[in-house]
């Protein structure tokens, strides 16, 4: 495994887990910052062409914009893509990179964290025993406020709808079944709320916020259905092992993981929706 980026994120989570084994070997590091890199403890290459050519599969830990970019070259690299959410920075640059995936054939996966943790998988078969009709997530923080180390130039832009937006769309549409349309309200900066529709009939709701001073309640998630309810308090203490296991199966196999690239493109085309409707208020 080769790494694209060193910020705080990588440091903590990308580069412990492919170094950790068994299942992967971090190969080496590429980041616009060497210095980062370094701090990394695997060998820093100056060219990312160079990293592509050091490793079998490329993880990205970087802005979306870069990794719609860089993503592109290492499809075309032959290399399998182990990519963050959101998959980029626009509608038009993550059709763009699922394009260059599908045209090179290689394996893809996308890191939505919470869908690798056992609590979630439970809370998900407990969905789907009990017919579900409607739910509701909530994903509130400060972390766009002050120094925090996540509050970086594309989350302050865009806020918590393109940021944390992804992992709660996935999980309601992997709960309630797939959404079929958004309305949105709201501020991309401030507080979001989203009501989303889904195959079936089912209905959720979502409240997204990033910017809320002190202690904040834990993301949580219910669904409730003719079967009774399942409710979920997210841990991924478990999950990122499960990444780097379930994404060395993937490449193996030559890809065929329900949370691929084209899954991230779906989760983009439904946050562009909502976006749009947040500027056009």
């Amino acid at each position: 495994m080769g790494l694209v980026g060193a910020g705080p994120w990588a440091e903590l989570a990308h580069a412990p887990m492919l170094a950790a084994g068994p299942h992967t070997r971090l190969a080496g590091v590429w980041a616009r910052r060497p210095e980062a890199a370094a701090r990394l403890g695997a060998p820093v290459f100056e060219r990312v062409e160079e990293l592509f050519d050091a490793c079998e599969a490329v993880a990205f830990c970087v802005p979306p914009a870069v990794q719609a970019e860089i993503g592109v070259r290492a499809a075309r690299a032959g290399k399998a893509l182990l990519l963050e959410k959101p998959l980029a920075d626009s509608l038009a640059n993550a059709e763009r990179l699922v394009a260059a995936i599908a045209e090179a054939g290689v394996a893809s996966q996308m890191v939505l964290t919470l869908r690798y943790a056992a609590g979630t998988r439970e809370f998900l078969a407990r969905c789907a025993e009990i017919e579900p009709f409607g739910g509701h997530a909530a994903n509130i923080s400060g972390v766009l406020l002050g120094d925090h180390p996540f509050a970086t130039p594309w989350r302050l832009e865009r806020g918590a709808l393109l940021d944390v937006g992804p992992h709660v769309v996935d999980l309601l549409d992997a709960a309630l079944g797939p959404v079929t349309g958004v309305r949105a309200h709201g501020h991309p900066l401030g507080w979001t709320g989203l009501l989303l529709d889904h195959e079936g009939g089912a209905v959720s709701e979502a409240s997204l916020c990033m910017t809320v001073p002190g202690d904040t309640p834990p993301s949580s998630f219910a669904v409730h259905g003719r079967g009774g309810s399942a409710v979920l308090r997210p841990s991924d203490d478990d999950a990122l092992a499960t990444v780097a296991e379930e994404f060395a199966r993937t490449v193996r196999q030559g890809g065929g993981h329900p949370l691929d690239a084209a899954r991230g493109l779906r989760l983009q085309r439904i946050i562009a929706d909502a976006e749009e409707q947040l500027r056009s208020r």
